[in-house]
């Protein structure tokens, strides 16, 4: 994660998130932002919009999940991640490229509205081959430094 660029976006969600899974069954959520700097026009004594921003996002994961479960066209938002450059040939063999954000956080503005939070619960689903995903049974050897069922043995570690 050394030398990229973060990147932090408040504005509107331009339509509602999309929700895909890829082959592998990880969660990928889609979805557009809109912002539109505002600066005050001393000469006319009036607030003007600047040029919009539209920036595409793409959220993993858990965090996909959430954000297509919580998020709707028209929230204002606030999302931080790292930007990246998409580069594509068309048919044609014109080179084009994009700016997107690989999403680290997203969640609602609270500027100018209020929103209630819900913990998600952790799922049970454990895969087969994810080490971590399952207990490695108690050793009953109380040996050197060890814990028994009755606490750390007496005996020092080395």
């Amino acid at each position: 994660m050394a030398n990229e660029t973060p990147l932090t976006v408040v504005g509107n969600l331009t339509a509602d998130p999309e929700l895909k899974f890829t082959p592998a069954g990880v969660a990928m959520c889609r979805f557009t932002v809109a912002s539109t700097p505002r600066r005050f026009d001393k000469t006319t004594n009036q607030w003007a919009d600047g040029d919009p921003m539209f920036l595409t996002c793409t959220a993993w994961r858990t965090a996909a999940e959430h954000a297509a479960d919580s998020l709707a066209k028209g929230i204002r938002v606030i999302v931080t991640g790292r930007l990246r450059q998409h580069h594509w040939t068309t048919d044609a063999g014109e080179h084009r490229s994009m700016f997107g954000l690989d999403v680290d956080e997203v969640g609602p503005s609270l500027l100018f509205t209020t929103a209630t939070v819900t913990r998600a619960a952790r799922g049970t689903a454990r895969r087969a081959d994810d080490a971590w995903s399952t207990a490695t049974p108690a050793r009953t050897g109380g040996g050197a430094g060890e814990r028994t069922e009755q606490g750390y043995s007496e005996e020092p570690p080395f």
